[in-house]
């Protein structure tokens, strides 16, 4: 390995926030989250310098409920958007956030939905379904609305992914997105609706397993949309690494990031805290542990130019920009 020699760049290492790890964050004391939020995301003596979070916009599967910012009772729908609220995530999430954000201001921040409001989808259920074309343009806002809202709280998102696992409809809540609609989904009305509104947030693409690389391919061979994405995003649980350089060699100025991989505890760990309500759970909520995954990024082409390992841990986001010959 030659270490003058430089070849991607890393925009950071980290975990995912979900709102599950905030509600038990902040069921902690004042100065035991201080000093534990300390130890993640300071840079002085052993802190181990956190510099990237992802976000689920509305619930993840890891929530302790369903919600987006705009449910509404069965039939009713809401496309301008008047019923918008970031209200459930003000309770713990955001909070959580800013004192991170006070320990660490330039943490980047990248957001991912799980599903929208169930009045977009064609099943009106949190899980499963797909989004209604006739309601692109209003999810399109309702990114534009999440952005703006947690921008005035302080909290800048660097990049947002169209849909977390848009191929995998069986959690609670989820969506199944085909290529070809988050293609035209990009194209027609997520990137206009960024672009109107002037963000510079990074739209990335695909955000599912390393098996299908024709996923983003066939984003990004869409004309009306490429312009608009970043790159595309892949989690770990089925494929191989290597899968990501057919993504990289057709399309070099793309970016590739590695955004997830859950890890749960241990069947011999406890179920609560120390410290912590029995009425909290560890369970499935403590991600983000301990790194999950490392190695070289993409796979070498030669001993003689090693590209950095990648270190991510569970769903934290890195990059991998093309290559600096």
């Amino acid at each position: 390995m030659d270490a003058a020699q430089k070849f991607q760049s890393i925009d950071g290492f980290g975990y995912c926030l979900t709102g599950g790890s905030a509600q038990l964050l902040r069921a902690m004391s004042a100065p035991a989250r201080a000093k534990l939020l300390q130890e993640l995301f300071g840079t002085a003596g052993s802190a181990i310098g956190v510099s990237y979070l992802r976000l689920s916009i509305g619930a993840s599967d890891l929530d302790a409920q369903v919600f987006s910012y705009d449910d509404l009772p069965a039939g009713e729908t809401d496309p301008t958007l008047a019923k918008f609220s970031l209200a459930p995530d003000e309770k713990d999430l955001i909070p959580v956030l800013k004192e991170i954000l006070a320990i660490s201001p330039n943490i980047k921040l990248m957001g991912s939905p799980w599903s929208p409001p169930t009045w977009m989808k064609t099943n009106g259920n949190s899980k499963g379904g797909s989004l209604k074309p006739e309601f692109y343009d209003a999810y399109a806002r309702y990114f534009v609305k999440y952005i703006q809202g947690m921008k005035t709280h302080g909290i800048r998102l660097d990049a947002v992914t169209v849909q977390n696992e848009p191929l995998h409809p069986g959690n609670n809540p989820s969506l199944l997105m085909e290529a070809a609609d988050q293609a035209v989904f990009i194209g027609k009305a997520l990137g206009p609706a960024f672009k109107a509104a002037k963000l510079d947030t990074k739209i990335i693409c695909y955000d599912h397993n390393a098996d299908r690389p024709d996923y983003p391919i066939t984003v990004l061979d869409d004309a009306t949309a490429r312009p608009y994405v970043d790159g595309s995003a892949f989690h770990l649980y089925r494929g191989e690494i290597g899968a990501l350089e057919q993504v990289h060699a057709k399309y070099p100025n793309k970016n590739l990031y590695f955004t997830e991989e859950w890890v749960g505890p241990p069947a011999t760990c406890p179920r609560t805290w120390p410290g912590t309500p029995s009425s909290s759970p560890l369970g499935p909520r403590a991600t983000g542990a301990a790194p999950c995954w490392s190695g070289t990024w993409p796979p070498t082409r030669s001993r003689t130019r090693t590209r950095p390992a990648a270190a991510p841990s569970a769903w934290g986001p890195s990059r991998w920009p093309p290559a600096t010959p």
